[in-house]
């Protein structure tokens, strides 16, 4: 078995997007994770930024654009296979629509209703600062 210093660490960043009272939640439609449900974004690439990659990644997985308001957390979180660094983000979304490039499904969720979806491990551990947010 690898050991910390061994495992591979994947950096991606996430977008909270919110519009009002709620957030953008997407539940992955592939890989071992598929039907939990996370916070979109992606894998930060060589020379870019966590907030670069955000755009980026956004624009690929959901045909938005977005602005980045506000630096939230990092999130550390080991998984099986890899650690992961989560950079996460306040975002706004500029976009009126979406589309699902990736994901199968994706739901505007207020306070409440946050604790209702199966979310990935990492991704969970945001929901109480979320919640504060509000």
């Amino acid at each position: 078995m690898a050991t910390m210093s061994e495992r591979k660490t994947v950096e991606v960043a996430a977008a909270i997007i919110r519009r009002g009272d709620v957030f953008f939640a997407t539940q992955r439609g592939y890989g071992d994770w598929k039907d939990f449900w996370e916070w979109p974004g992606g894998k930060v690439e060589a020379g870019e930024t966590p907030e670069q990659a955000l755009v980026r990644e956004i624009r690929e997985e959901l045909d938005a654009q977005i602005r980045v308001d506000t630096f939230l957390c990092t999130v550390d979180w080991d998984y099986p296979a890899f650690h992961l660094t989560m950079h996460c983000y306040l975002c706004s979304l500029l976009s009126e629509e979406v589309h699902l490039n990736e994901h199968e499904a994706a739901r505007w969720l207020d306070a409440d209703s946050l604790g209702e979806l199966r979310w990935l491990p990492a991704d969970e551990g945001l929901l109480p600062l979320i919640r504060a947010v509000l």
